[in-house]
């Protein structure tokens, strides 16, 4: 018998003595070649595991096999607190960050499909225009010449800048930074153009002129030389070139009130020359593909035949198939890959993965459902089990039954959040966590039931012939006062129906789960305004100024700016960050940790979680209030100083929750809430949105779990399917009604959960 090759003997990934964040020196073996997902309530140590420990550590082994030049151009990773990682595979982390919001990267760019496009229309397109490089809306051969390749021109609304009731002296700029007597003001009053004491509704045409668009030139004020351009001109110049998402929040909002977008007048558009729109195939040209939805352009791509191109096409059909089949058929390849949502984004990640050859590599996902109707579930499970068959080991963070049930083997950490978690419960086979005992084995055949009686709707909120995407001119009396669910598989239209007319109502809350605007520096306690009583009551104990308990004024440690961090650039390597000597890592000086309240310094109580320290601070005030309300959304586990950067996309929308609900008789809008949430959760998030219904507000939540679709009051359903085949209102009425009377597709999955 010949003895097996020492080769096939590293069928496990060894994980031994992991401790990053609440790892508890965690030892665990991971078949490989086969899909293991991960369980735990949230903040239970699953992606400090996942991606903390075991993509992190084979990322930064493959860095290292770069030249130290190659190196210097790489994000900078630290090798994860562990003792041993063994027979570790290369990792593919493909996550739900949402796509760069560059505007010039669509689903076409992103996925390559509108790079082999434009090879096929430089082939076969007639006439025949040049290279594919003419196809380009990113290079200069292609775009189109008034907007750059953009499609959209921007106009300033003069309207927005000027009250032209008033004269310069009465403050006519009401742009954010021309206050009468401001340095910019005193330029342009003194200026010489016009009379400061006219209302700028009787200014000549050639003062208006002046006052908007003259060219920089050079006036003189008293005895003084300064340079003056209009005020259109200087906003173009000082503000309007820059990225949105680097302007303080008080210009952005300016921005957005001031600046007009209109589709440019040249390529309608399509950010093409008039060349290379006027090149077609079969009477289509490029940007009419592009503007197709994907399940269109496949069948399209079917019907060209052309050896000269044969191996290409070939490519590009499956391509477009695999986006079809992910469930992104309804897409089309110019929609701007920063409109898409973090599961859409995930989903595009996947589709490149799928066509490539490499095998043996180690896949990660992070719940791979979000945004996913349980109609699509199934074509995801599908992907998953593709992948592992393919031999890759697939590691997949997930909450969801039928992700959990095709499991080969399952992980779940807990018991419990942040300190009370990072242990293994279990690890083994779905029947073996069935009887284990743990939390995700009794829940995995919870079922919430329908609501017995529904709450009476105070009233209604309308929605007239909406038309945003693919909405059919749809028309909906929303009520007041209740918990409404808006279903509808992906791409059917819920969050163009209910994003694209409910914010910017009176009392309309929008909490979801985009990133969070801040510096590696905020955390939950500057975030929610909890810093400010809990600096106060450490004065006030001390005798001392609130400004010492600020690692970001004047009590920081010198040496790391408050950081706790010190960040060295090595040149050539990547840089370093290193724990701060001289503070240990604590952010402030050694007077500032020498006071305490209540026998704790202000570094220990940032080191609370949220729960910890609402039972610390007994007093009813404000941090008692803030504490209270976090702990309500289910973020009791989270540190008050955990930087906000190392949020999930559930936990940053459970924080954004948590800040509004003070208000009253406001209208939520919540964008599926459950994500990133513990079977076991969700009936505590089912109770809190009672809370607030209860409370005399109206919650309106886009959801896909059963869970929440049966706790609700009033149902809207939208499809019957995604892109082009949805954007209708297929039902209205309650979950008992719907699983009683309707045959949609969210009707048979309901059924089948509540068991009808």
């Amino acid at each position: 018998m010949t003895t097996p090759a020492a080769a096939d003997s590293h069928h496990v990934i060894q994980v031994r003595g992991a401790r990053e964040n609440n790892l508890k020196d965690v030892s665990v073996d991971l078949p490989k070649r086969r899909l293991t997902v991960f369980t735990g309530v949230s903040g239970s140590g699953k992606s400090s595991l996942v991606f903390g420990t075991i993509a992190a550590e084979s990322q930064r082994l493959i860095n290292e096999t770069y030249s130290a030049f190659l190196q210097s151009f790489m994000p900078s990773l630290g090798r994860p607190d562990v003792d041993g990682l063994h027979n570790l595979s290369a990792a593919i982390v493909v996550d739900q960050e949402r796509m760069g919001a560059n505007s010039r990267s669509t689903v076409g760019t992103a996925t390559d499909a509108y790079t082999m496009l434009r090879i096929v229309f430089s082939r076969l397109g007639t006439p025949h225009i040049g290279t594919s490089g003419a196809f380009s809306f990113n290079l200069p051969e292609g775009m189109c010449p008034r907007c750059e390749g953009a499609g959209q021109i921007s106009d300033v609304d003069v309207d927005e800048l000027v009250d032209r009731t008033k004269s310069l002296n009465e403050g006519a700029i009401t742009v954010p930074g021309y206050a009468v007597d401001s340095w910019m003001w005193q330029i342009m009053a003194h200026s010489g153009f016009y009379d400061p004491d006219t209302k700028l509704r009787d200014f000549t045409e050639q003062e208006w002129q002046d006052l908007l668009h003259r060219p920089s030139c050079k006036v003189k004020v008293g005895s003084n030389n300064f340079t003056y351009e209009g005020l259109v001109v200087k906003l173009q110049r000082t503000v309007l070139s820059k990225d949105p998402d680097a302007m303080q929040a008080h210009i952005r909002a300016f921005v957005d009130r001031a600046v007009v977008f209109r589709t440019c007048p040249k390529c309608e558009g399509t950010r093409l020359t008039r060349a290379a729109l006027s090149s077609r195939i079969d009477g289509v040209n490029i940007a009419e593909c592009s503007a197709m939805q994907i399940s269109d352009l496949a069948e399209f791509v079917r019907r060209i035949e052309d050896p000269s191109v044969a191996p290409l096409l070939a490519n590009l059909r499956e391509l477009l198939d695999s986006l079809v089949e992910i469930g992104l058929g309804y897409l089309s390849l110019d929609r701007a890959s920063g409109t898409l949502s973090g599961g859409e984004a995930q989903r595009v990640k996947m589709v490149r993965h799928l066509g490539s050859s490499l095998t043996d590599v180690t896949y990660v996902f992070d719940e791979p459902t979000t945004g996913l109707h349980p109609h699509d579930i199934q074509r995801m499970n599908d992907l998953l089990l593709r992948l592992r068959d393919k031999g890759n080991t697939v590691l997949v963070v997930e909450h969801k039954p039928e992700v959990i049930e095709i499991a080969d083997h399952v992980v779940d950490l807990g018991p419990r959040a942040g300190s009370a978690g990072g242990e293994i419960c279990y690890s083994g086979d779905v029947p073996g966590l069935r009887t284990s005992g743990t939390l995700t084995g009794d829940h995995l055949a919870h079922r919430a039931k329908l609501r017995p009686e529904v709450r009476p709707r105070t009233g209604s909120l309308s929605i007239e012939g909406a038309t945003q995407h693919n909405l059919r001119n749809v028309s909906v009396e929303i009520p007041t006062g209740v918990l409404t669910v808006v279903t509808g598989v992906a791409g059917s239209g819920k969050s163009s129906l209910i994003h694209g007319n409910l914010p910017g109502r009176e009392g309309v809350v929008v909490a979801d789960q985009s990133p969070i605007r801040g510096s590696r520096r905020s955390n939950p306690a500057t975030y929610t305004g909890l810093l400010n009583p809990i600096r106060t009551a450490f004065a006030k104990a001390n005798g001392v100024k609130a400004a010492l308990f600020s690692a970001n004024s004047e009590g920081a440690c010198p040496k790391c700016n408050g950081l706790g961090l010190v960040y060295t650039d090595l040149a050539m390597m990547a840089g370093v960050a290193s724990v701060c000597e001289e503070c240990e890592g604590r952010r402030f000086t050694s007077e500032v940790l020498s006071y305490t309240l209540d026998g704790k310094n202000i570094h220990e109580v940032l080191s609370m979680s949220i729960e910890e320290a609402y039972e610390f601070f007994t007093a009813k005030g404000q941090a008692r209030t803030i504490l209270g309300r976090l702990n309500d959304v289910g973020l009791g586990y989270l540190r008050l100083g955990q930087p906000l950067n190392t949020l999930s996309g559930g936990e940053r929308q459970r924080l954004k929750l948590a800040i509004h609900m003070a208000e009253k008789g406001a209208v939520y809008v919540l964008d599926e809430p459950t994500t990133g949430l513990h079977l076991a959760d969700v009936d505590q998030l089912l109770a809190l949105l009672d809370r607030l219904v209860e409370a005399g507000n109206t919650v309106v939540v886009i959801e896909h779990h059963q869970a929440v679709m049966a706790h609700a009051d009033w149902l809207i359903d939208l499809g019957p399917g995604a892109g082009h085949d949805g954007g209708r209102i297929v039902f209205e009425g309650t979950p008992s009604e719907l699983v009683e009377k309707a045959d949609t597709l969210t009707a048979r999955h309901l059924k089948a959960y509540v068991g009808a």
